[in-house]
């Protein structure tokens, strides 16, 4: 095998498991942002009861995605930790506030309100921080020879502002529409209710990215606007599921919601990655030139051949034993 031919392998299981994260765990997070707005305390009840299954299981893709990165393309820590620290701490920092509420949410009584706060506080901190990291890509970050030369708060802009509530919106859209899914009676009628005006929220900053994208960076201006007019498909088929999730809405589908915002979430992720490919450290570091010494990604990629089957094996049996409808009164406790 081609040490090309392999790298481009561990570009695809990198991003594999980052979208997998961004789906599995991402209506887990939007349900954490929802958890307020909630009817009432029976219908938090079934949300988290919803995904106490799954949740964790879920976050095996973001263990696998960035240890997968750290032997594959060292050279994205060793520039986009420094730059990303503070927002990579507040994503951690969520993902540990909500896991903790998960085990002590259930068990307290006067205190429960509590956990209900630390939940949806982590959530939201978590999904802005991520949202914000995506940001930060697109931006690209300033280097000099192989090292980050900025500041550490360079990730904050109006544009990565703008990118993290994009993605919380996302996420809770995700979360609603599993919600529709999951749920029956008043609290399916409320997730229902919210899921339109969550969709018209995710069209308006997937728009206002999509506009302010192009004055960023002239590679990918260049890439949109050229010749290349397939890659349009992507956006396309990304405004198309959004259609089927206003009329699966409309017409009181229960699936078909959850899989089109699946489906939005795809096609925006594939075209993010046409904008920015071959650079995994933009504006000037390609996957080639990030990439670790052959012997090490061809080792690692044979425990991997073994490694994710079984992580997608029980992952999907997950899923199955706990399919069907969560109701009040029922699940975790």
């Amino acid at each position: 095998m081609a040490a090309s031919e392999l790298i481009l392998i561990w570009a695809f299981i990198i991003g594999f498991g980052v979208i997998m994260y961004v789906l599995m765990d991402g209506f887990d997070l939007g349900l954490g942002i929802l958890f307020p707005f909630a009817p009432d305390d029976t219908a938090r009840d079934v949300m988290m009861n919803s995904v106490a299954p799954v949740w964790d299981g879920n976050e095996t893709w973001l263990v696998l995605g960035g240890a997968g990165l750290l032997a594959a393309f060292p050279l994205v820590y060793s520039i986009v930790l420094p730059a990303l620290y503070i927002g990579v701490f507040l994503m951690l920092a969520g993902l540990i506030f909500r896991g903790v509420a998960f085990e002590f949410r259930f068990k307290a009584n006067t205190s429960r309100y509590l956990w209900n706060w630390a939940f949806a506080g982590g959530s939201t901190v978590a999904a802005f921080a991520q949202g914000a990291v995506v940001g930060a890509y697109i931006q690209g970050f300033e280097t000099a020879n192989r090292v980050y030369v900025g500041g550490a708060l360079d990730w904050l802009t109006p544009f990565t502002v703008l990118t993290g509530f994009g993605l919380m919106a996302g996420y809770a859209l995700l979360g609603a529409t599993w919600l529709i899914m999951k749920s029956e009676g008043y609290i399916q009628d409320w997730a229902y209710r919210i899921t339109p005006p969550l969709l018209v929220a995710v069209l308006l900053v997937f728009a206002l990215v999509s506009i302010w994208t192009p004055f960023i960076d002239d590679m990918v201006r260049d890439r949109w606007f050229s010749a290349i007019r397939v890659i349009w498909i992507l956006p396309a088929l990304a405004l198309a599921c959004a259609f089927q999730i206003f009329r699966s809405v409309r017409k009181r589908y229960e699936g078909m919601p959850f899989v089109a915002t699946m489906g939005l979430f795809i096609f925006t992720y594939l075209g993010l990655l046409v904008s920015r490919w071959p650079y995994v450290v933009p504006p000037e570091y390609t996957i080639w030139d990030a990439a670790s010494a052959y012997d090490s990604q061809l080792f690692l990629l044979v425990g991997l051949v073994f490694v994710v089957p079984v992580v997608l094996g029980y992952t999907a049996w997950t899923y199955w034993v706990f399919r069907g409808k969560v109701r009040a009164g029922e699940g975790y406790h």
